[in-house]
């Protein structure tokens, strides 16, 4: 419930301020530190274009900056992180870099259980890479293409 208001309001603003939200991060960093994203993830655009070629153990990260956790056609979430999303949670800066350097947490805290667990065991270790990915992600993401 704690996040429940601050996710709605981001819902009707995510368009507007997602495009802001690389001011912190290095879209150039990010493209690099993303290497160690695509063991698991790959960023394909609607026509299938391949951007980076990656795993399939994790959802497609083309347009996930504004997108509601858990609702990626093509990846099955654990019910938890269905859970954020319908609780609020649409992907942006603040959260994305939470997320990423200890995602269990997050959805714990999150959801507020201490339960909760998502699928990506994969922690990013410095909060600088995890803005720069960021802001990569927002540079190739729909609108932003480089």
């Amino acid at each position: 419930m704690k996040h429940l208001m601050a996710g709605l309001a981001g819902l009707l603003l995510a368009a507007p301020v997602a495009m802001a939200q690389d001011a912190d991060g290095d879209p150039a960093a990010g493209e690099n530190d993303f290497k160690q994203c695509r063991t698991c993830h790959a960023i394909t655009d609607a026509d299938g274009n391949d951007i980076v070629k990656g795993g399939k153990v994790g959802p497609n990260l083309y347009g996930v900056v504004g997108r509601q956790a858990g609702t990626y056609e093509d990846f099955r979430y654990s019910d938890f992180m269905i859970a954020a999303g319908e609780a609020g949670l649409s992907w942006n800066v603040e959260d994305f870099t939470v997320y990423v350097q200890d995602p269990t947490a997050f959805l714990r805290d999150y959801l507020d259980d201490p339960k909760a667990r998502g699928k990506m065991a994969f922690k990013l270790m410095k909060e600088e890479q995890a803005a720069d990915i960021w802001a990569y992600l927002v540079s190739v993401g729909p609108g932003g293409e480089s």
